[in-house]
């Protein structure tokens, strides 16, 4: 009887671990859940990772280029996506989302190799990540402004036209490089 109600026990605590491991979504704080489905966790936490490294690239670009046409990019790229950040992470906050201000390893990479880069070269390379990145963003935020959550609709439709903005522009600068 002793090791039934154990082996009962056992089981009851291992099924409870395996089910609490399941859920990708907890929030740090009280471990609640967050407050919005799988899509919208990783929206946020793709979508500020893109923020970060739209700034750090752009900061690099603003301190490295001497285009003045890669440089009011660059400007512009800091100020719209700092607005975009803040934007989020007020949004992560209320929907109990830990974001951390940290960048893709190959993210980082790219960055460390345009430090390498002076002149035309740098030019070209940040402006084709640039290029590459926005694409790539636009497509996360058209992905999720059909999302059943308002504010992460709500929040997209608002960037999609800045997002297009610097990918057209993105491009227009790139190709005068060439």
């Amino acid at each position: 009887m002793m090791q039934k109600l154990i082996c009962l026990s056992a089981i009851g605590i291992l099924l409870l671990t395996i089910q609490s491991c399941n859920d990708s979504r907890k929030a740090r704080n009280y471990n609640q859940q967050t407050l919005v489905d799988d899509q919208g966790y990783k929206f946020i936490l793709a979508a500020n990772e893109a923020n970060v490294t739209e700034i750090k690239a752009a900061t690099l670009a603003e301190n490295n280029s001497k285009n003045p046409r890669v440089i009011d990019f660059a400007k512009m790229m800091i100020t719209d996506h700092v607005r975009a950040s803040d934007e989020l992470k007020d949004i992560a906050v209320t929907k109990r989302v830990n974001v951390v201000d940290t960048m893709s390893l190959k993210h980082k990479a790219m960055l460390s190799e345009m430090m390498k880069l002076t002149g035309s070269a740098f030019d070209k390379a940040y402006m084709k990540m640039m290029e590459t990145d926005h694409s790539k963003v636009i497509q996360l935020f058209h992905d999720v402004s059909e999302n059943t959550d308002k504010k992460l609709k709500d929040f997209s439709n608002k960037a999609m036209p800045v997002l297009k903005l610097h990918l057209d522009s993105a491009r227009a600068i790139g190709s005068s490089l060439k």
